[in-house]
């Protein structure tokens, strides 16, 4: 599998992603549901945010999180906003921007360079220890 994504474009993609998951049931006007149709984007745009704000890698601010840890990370919660109207049930009222933004979120984590599910994994160090910044 080819990765076109690179770990840059990923970071600044993250940030925006965040914003707009957050800012989804506003902008998307379903936030009057409530329940799960509200919360769920916004505790994943909040994560999504602090999450890359730790990570290592060109964008992070704070590095803590090895950056295949965080495209784990991306890709789990990518594919829980994905299920969740399903598996909650409020697909009768909203599904396609929680479908759609976690489709994004799973396949930018798919396709960027460094992604664990690709390649090697790199959360050692080059002595095989896990680095002190952990």
């Amino acid at each position: 599998m080819k990765q076109f994504i690179s770990t840059r474009m990923h970071g600044v993609a993250d940030y925006i992603a965040g914003i707009l998951v957050t800012a989804s049931p506003y902008l998307f006007g379903f936030a009057p549901l409530g329940g799960a149709p509200l919360f769920i984007p916004l505790v994943f745009g909040i994560l999504q945010m602090l999450m890359v704000i730790f990570t290592r890698h060109e964008t992070g601010l704070i590095k803590v999180i090895p950056l295949q840890t965080h495209l784990v990370i991306d890709m789990l919660l990518g594919f829980f906003l994905m299920v969740s109207p399903f598996l909650y049930k409020f697909y009768p009222f909203v599904v396609w921007p929680h479908l759609l933004l976690g489709m994004f979120l799973f396949g930018s984590a798919l396709f960027t360079k460094q992604s664990p599910f690709t390649g090697p994994l790199d959360l050692l160090d080059e002595r095989g220890r896990i680095p002190h910044a952990l």
